[in-house]
């Protein structure tokens, strides 16, 4: 009787040792047609991928985009609610993730952006928009890891505002042109510059030249402010008379920038 007792007993660890591994569960938008809708934003999800697969749809949408793989992949769709800038954001994950955004479905996408680490796209209010997010395995790790995906609208550029003087002065020994006049800048900017052309007809020849204004340390708070500019001839002196002007004002955000420009006629004198 203890003989079988203890044949029984092997048996059944035998048993156990064979018995097939449980199986991992992927995540619940780990392809496209279980795919998340995002609501009210901003959005985010914390989302384990380290289960999830990739499939021919992936391939697809990653056919313009060029992405070294699409491993470890889940599904979002954004519905726009109004023309404007949106940003997809993987940056915090654990693992080297990638993005890619298209509209259509399986079959017919149509890819709007992709990136590293995140993207962002112009959205037309009503258009749905695919979302992919992967392991791009860059790092070389292994597959997914813990996902942290941010969706959110992206704040508009940085305001700029510039106004050029109708009266400039010319340097007669140096052949420098100044001209000047204000500009005024709103909103989040990381940086600003003015960017100046000027050509001149002098006898026989056109006079043209380039200047070149950072606007270093100006807070961009809505308050006017002065900057003025040496313009020196590439090609000769400028002379007292007029001169054709191109002024370009620009400050950048962290993903777009606020422009202005003018073109007009300055006299020197």
């Amino acid at each position: 009787m203890k003989r079988l007792v203890v044949l029984i007993s092997l048996v059944a660890l035998s048993s156990l040792a064979f018995a097939a591994p449980a199986l991992a569960a992927a995540p619940g938008n780990d392809t496209y047609p279980d795919r998340i809708a995002v609501g009210s934003l901003p959005f985010s999800d914390s989302v384990d991928t380290t289960d999830a697969s990739t499939d021919a749809d992936d391939v697809e949408a990653n056919a313009l985009c060029g992405a070294p793989v699409t491993d470890a992949s889940v599904w979002y769709e954004l519905t726009a609610g109004a023309d404007g800038y949106f940003l997809v954001d993987v940056s915090a994950s654990d693992y080297s993730a990638g993005v890619i955004v298209a509209i259509g479905s399986p079959g017919s996408f149509a890819v709007e952006t992709c990136g590293a680490g995140g993207a962002y796209f112009y959205a037309v209010s009503g258009q749905t928009y695919a979302i992919l997010a992967f392991d791009d395995q860059s790092d070389g790790a292994g597959n997914g890891g813990m996902l942290e995906i941010t969706i959110d609208v992206l704040p508009p550029p940085p305001t700029v505002a510039l106004t050029v003087n109708p009266v400039g002065q010319f340097n007669r020994v140096t052949g420098s042109a100044t001209i000047s006049g204000t500009v005024t800048c709103a909103g989040d900017a990381f940086y600003a510059a003015i960017d100046v052309q000027l050509t001149q007809v002098v006898g026989r020849f056109t006079i043209t030249g380039y200047g070149y204004v950072p606007l270093d340390g100006v807070a961009c708070d809505g308050t006017p402010r002065s900057w003025s500019a040496e313009v020196f001839g590439s090609n000769g002196k400028f002379k007292g008379g007029r001169t054709a002007s191109v002024t370009t004002a620009y400050a950048c955000g962290a993903f777009d920038c606020g422009f202005d420009f003018r073109e007009q006629t300055i006299k020197l004198r």
